[in-house]
C-alpha cells in the first residue's frame, strides 16, 4: 500500500512538470506559426500555467 502511494507519488511528481512545460513548448511553437493572439496558443498558455500553479500549491501543503 505505502509502495503504491509512493510510485503514484513519483509519477506525478514527473508527470505534471513535464506537462507543463509540453503545453508551454507547444504554445510557443503554435504562437511562432500562427501569432500571439492565437486561440489555442492562450488556451495551451494557461494550462501550462495552471499545471505549474498546482504542482506549487501541493508542495506548500
Amino acid at each position: 500500500m505505502v509502495g503504491r502511494m509512493i510510485k503514484r507519488w513519483a509519477v506525478v511528481a514527473v508527470a505534471v512538470p513535464l506537462a507543463a512545460a509540453g503545453a508551454r513548448k507547444l504554445s510557443s511553437v503554435v504562437e511562432s506559426r500562427r501569432g500571439p493572439s492565437s486561440r489555442t496558443s492562450k488556451l495551451l498558455r494557461q494550462a501550462g500555467d495552471a499545471l505549474h500553479r498546482n504542482k506549487r500549491h501541493r508542495a506548500r501543503r
